[in-house]
């Protein structure tokens, strides 16, 4: 008799969103030069993932700001989700985390000694930011210049990733018979 297992549930995050999920569910978002993190507690069986689209934080945030308008730094969601974890009894050493985008998919005019493209700011804050913390970093898939499309179980920890076919690039081509 074959056994059916149950449909998890799917989240999609867009940019400037995080999600801590505490019972298995598939999380899923797209990613330019934004960067995804997915962090996955085996004990706990949670998996949270972040798309942070700005590298940090600025010191003072516009009046009337809230912290849900903080998620959009790469910086600031990684803190808050460790910060998450803790609070559910975690060890940021027991924390598995996988790092994702940060492409340039936008052409950018190649000059001597210009300033880094947004993708390339959020990959170097995100490593820096979890290595500040503590944590290791099991997988990743930075930069390049396609976007990628990410699935996150949160009970087994497994990412998938699929990258994008490069903006401005032609199409499939069909071939006359």
């Amino acid at each position: 008799m074959i056994e059916i297992s149950p449909v998890l549930p799917d989240v999609d995050l867009l940019p400037a969103e995080l999600y801590l999920a505490r019972e298995p569910a598939i999380l899923r978002t797209i990613l330019g030069s934004c960067v995804g993190v997915t962090f996955w507690c085996e004990r706990l069986g949670a998996g949270a993932m972040c798309h942070g689209v700005l590298p940090r934080r600025p010191l003072v945030m516009p009046a009337g700001s809230t912290i849900a308008d903080c998620y959009r730094y790469v910086d600031f969601s990684i803190r808050h989700l460790i910060q998450q974890f803790e609070a559910l009894g975690a060890s940021r050493y027991e924390l598995a985390v996988k790092l994702f985008g940060g492409a340039d998919v936008l052409p950018v005019a190649a000059k001597g000694g210009a300033k880094p493209t947004v993708g390339a700011q959020n990959c170097r804050v995100a490593v820096e930011t979890l290595a500040d913390e503590g944590l290791n970093v099991s997988a990743s898939d930075l930069g390049g210049v396609r976007g990628r499309r990410i699935h996150f179980h949160t009970g087994t920890g497994e990412v998938l990733v699929h990258r994008l076919a490069v903006l401005g690039a032609p199409g499939p081509v069909r071939i006359a018979q």
